[in-house]
């Protein structure tokens, strides 16, 4: 009966004695070794071990037998075989000892791993397969359990909610959600697991996530279901929809303002065959009233009044873009220039208008009438905008809009332009107001003090010129509005590629603390210097900043904007971090004009300041100059 169990038995049995001679092996022996029993009884068992252990199996035993140190008999462990070809395989190994009259003898029980660890091999490389997939997925993934506990958190989860995967992990998923929508999720999954009522597991939609700042944003939202081993498990799939939804809201505002525009137009035009009637038979009328005064008095009048119609259509015009232009390249430095001694003789003698012009810049190509014209009504409402008194800064430069940009502003297509930025000093708008700026008819000013169609007008020249134009403005801080135009004659694509070459070659590995309120811009200037090999910590305010800056961190740079919300400045946040680190580099950036941000105690004269918008070649080189540089003293800041 025994002899029956040996040879049927599926693991392999093997018999030794105390000096190691293999006395009995059965047939799962042969097939798993590959040994005959009778190539192996009476031989060593230390043929059926590789090295090392074959070399220290006698010693293994002879230690046994005077100390009674046991490594593995009674108790059984993983090891290694080697069969007759040579090859190894993994092997589960107990030994027992049996005491007989002839001495002792010990039993050994294999069973083969190679199936049990090819399994395992599989499940790891399957394991390792979805961590890389979760790992670099764009979308956030989410796994939590049947009472909203997190139990995993990607990389692009911390990324789109600011915490670590170890700060959430164990949470309740309602830290990720805001009012009201925190409070009411324990009710919704245990109405959920009560009634099987979906909100939106197996459906997703539109909802809003939570930041580990407090800060909001739009987020589509898929939620699947899996039960394993009994257990409930859901899996969120995460999409970030503010660019989406940035997009759609320019490309809204872009299809109302190209909307009104055609409505302005044709009521421009139909408005122009009417002023033409009434201009034509006033004329005539004024030719047969001569020997009537009181009457030509009249005439000249409505003629007047035509002709005034006549300037309000040539703005719908503008605005609709379907004016004649006559684009030329057009040296906007000397036109600048010819503009600052109109500006002094046109604006009241309370206001100071200085031009900042760049040595070497492009030729714009663009109508250079109406380029005039558009500067003057800017510098007009500049005017109104500082009843007090104030300065006017008319400025120029080279400027190459990339796909980044783009990104920003899908309306720009990338290329180079020439900038020409007009800033006030004056009481800047409200959000409000700076939504409707270039709306046709619409107008802050009083009743009958304007027509509503100036902003517009400049508006209509610029999209009509296949240009861009751009307002930063903050009530308190004045305002400044940029116009790109589309340069003619400027650097070639060899010399841009030359400059982004350059720009490689200057990289670093210093720990720069990057501070922008703007997502767009904190997450372009955060992954132009990762990409530059700096490493690189970010923070939306200042407030957050300051808690960084006061860890025991490495930080060599601070990068940030000026005009932040929240109460610290940028250069609130530079003198503080001067003080809690003398020795860190300062680079301010702003997309308002320098003597705006000096005039208003934002900015001292001296500090290191890149201006928005900023190619990566341009941040590259600013930032290895400072870092290369000396820190800025105390004063400065």
């Amino acid at each position: 009966m025994l002899g029956v169990v040996l040879d049927t038995a599926v693991d392999g049995i093997i018999l030794i004695d105390a000096r190691g001679i293999v006395s009995m092996f059965n047939p799962a022996c042969e097939k798993l070794f590959g040994y005959t029993a009778v190539e192996v009884i009476g031989r060593n068992v230390k043929m059926l071990m590789p090295e090392p252990f074959r070399a220290e199996h006698d010693g293994y035993l002879s230690n046994y037998r005077d100390s009674g140190e046991r490594k593995i008999i009674g108790i059984g462990r993983e090891v290694t075989g080697r069969r007759k070809d040579g090859t190894t395989f993994p092997m589960h190994l107990s030994v027992g000892e049996s005491i007989q009259p002839d001495g002792t003898v010990f039993v050994g029980v294999i069973h083969d791993l190679t199936e049990q660890k090819a399994s395992a091999r599989a499940i790891e490389e399957s394991a390792n397969r979805l961590r890389a997939v979760l790992d670099t997925a764009v979308d956030g993934v989410i796994l939590i359990d049947s009472r909203g506990a997190i139990s995993m958190f990607n990389p692009a989860c911390e990324k789109l909610f600011g915490y670590a995967a170890d700060e959430v992990i164990g949470q309740n998923v309602k830290v990720l959600m805001p009012e009201p929508y925190q409070s009411e999720h324990d009710g919704y999954l245990a109405n959920y697991h009560n009634t099987g009522e979906r909100k939106i597991i197996g459906i997703g939609r539109e909802v809003t996530g939570r930041r580990k700042d407090g800060t909001t944003f739009p987020m589509d939202l898929s939620v699947g279901e899996s039960k394993l081993g009994g257990q409930t498990s859901f899996v969120g799939v995460i999409r970030d929809l503010t660019e989406r939804k940035r997009a759609a809201e320019q490309l809204v505002q872009a299809q109302k303002m190209e909307a009104v525009g055609q409505l302005s137009g044709g009521i421009a035009h139909d408005f122009n065959n009417l002023l033409t009637v009434i201009l034509g038979n006033a004329e005539v009328l004024g030719d047969s009233l001569k020997a009537r005064p009181d009457l030509e008095t009249m005439v000249n009048s409505i003629m007047s009044a035509a002709e005034r119609g006549g300037e309000l259509t040539q703005r719908l015009l503008a605005f609709s873009r379907r004016q004649t232009l006559q684009p030329t390249n057009i040296d906007c430095n000397r036109l600048v220039g010819r503009m600052k001694e109109l500006l002094r003789r046109t604006l009241r003698e309370n206001i100071s208008v200085r031009v900042e012009t760049e040595e070497g810049l492009w030729s714009a190509f663009a109508d250079a009438g109406q380029l005039d014209s558009a500067l003057l009504n800017l510098s007009l409402n500049a005017q109104d905008a500082m009843p007090d008194g104030g300065s006017l800064t008319i400025a120029t430069q080279n400027m190459t809009l990339d796909a980044r940009y783009q990104m920003l502003h899908p309306e720009v297509p990338p290329g180079n332009y020439v900038m020409i930025a007009i800033t006030d000093s004056g009481h800047g708008m409200t959000p409000e107001v700076k939504a409707k700026v270039f709306e046709p008819f619409f107008t802050t000013k009083e009743v009958g003090k304007g027509s509503g169609l100036g902003l517009s007008m400049v508006y209509g020249f610029v999209k009509q010129s296949n240009g861009h134009v751009s307002i930063y403005s903050e009530p308190g801080l004045g305002t400044t509005i940029r116009i790109y135009l589309p340069a003619s004659g400027s650097a070639s694509q060899s010399d841009l590629q030359q400059m982004e070459s350059q720009a490689e070659s200057m990289k670093g590995q210093e720990s720069i603390l990057v501070v922008e309120d703007d997502p767009f811009v904190r997450a372009y200037a955060v992954s132009s210097l990762i990409h530059l090999g700096y490493k690189v910590l970010a923070a939306s305010d200042g407030r957050e900043a300051l808690g960084k800056l006061a860890e025991d961190i490495e930080i060599d740079m601070l990068f940030t904007d000026v005009v932040m919300p929240n109460g610290i400045s940028g250069w609130e946040l530079a003198h503080q971090a001067m003080q809690l680190r003398p020795a860190i580099k300062i680079l301010l950036t702003s997309g308002y004009a320098l003597e705006t941000l000096e005039a208003h105690g934002r900015l001292q004269s001296g500090v290191a300041v890149l201006n928005k918008p900023y190619r990566r070649a341009q941040l590259t080189k600013r930032v290895r100059d400072i870092l290369d540089g000396a820190p800025p003293a105390a004063s400065q800041l």
